[in-house]
């Protein structure tokens, strides 16, 4: 891990979902926008997508997860387990209704935005949000009118501000 005096530069990252790539329209659209975007291609269950993402970042702190479905429930896993290393998530309707994720006991300090559509059927905002109440102390909450993918909102969120 790379520790510098004074306030660090953060690292962004694009965590994709589960049956998407870095090929996929949002990876594609912050390779074209914002091409300091880190990101690969992740594969296997989430604990192998943990490791593989944990592989990616050991040498980087101040982390900025912006987390895709799938993608999402890797960036909470991960900033449950290093709050300390994460300056920022954005979570891209989030797979947090996935059976296998439970809250932590103790809220997460790390400031979140929750972007979720009301037509979402994938990861309904009514099991979705609950779940994002109980893990994050810091939680910023947007709900538009959009369905899983985000293609109506996504591209007018404010990434200038939320990558940095």
């Amino acid at each position: 891990m790379t520790t510098r005096p004074g306030r660090q530069q953060a690292t962004p990252l694009f965590l994709h979902g589960l049956d998407s790539s870095i090929q996929g329209t949002k990876a594609r659209w912050f390779q074209h926008h914002f091409p300091q975007v880190r990101m690969r291609d992740y594969d296997g269950d989430l604990n192998q997508r943990l490791i593989q993402l944990e592989e990616q970042v050991r040498e980087y702190d101040q982390l900025i997860l912006v987390g895709s479905s799938f993608g999402g429930l890797m960036a909470t896993c991960f900033a449950i387990r290093h709050p300390e290393r994460c300056r920022r998530l954005v979570l891209l309707a989030p797979a947090l209704n996935f059976s296998e994720y439970q809250p932590p006991t103790k809220k997460v300090d790390v400031p979140t935005l929750l972007v979720m559509g009301r037509h979402d059927t994938v990861c309904p905002p009514k099991f979705v949000l609950p779940r994002a109440e109980a893990t994050f102390r810091h939680l910023e909450v947007r709900i538009e009118d959009d369905d899983h993918m985000l293609h109506a909102c996504f591209p007018a969120l404010d990434w200038q501000r939320l990558l940095t």
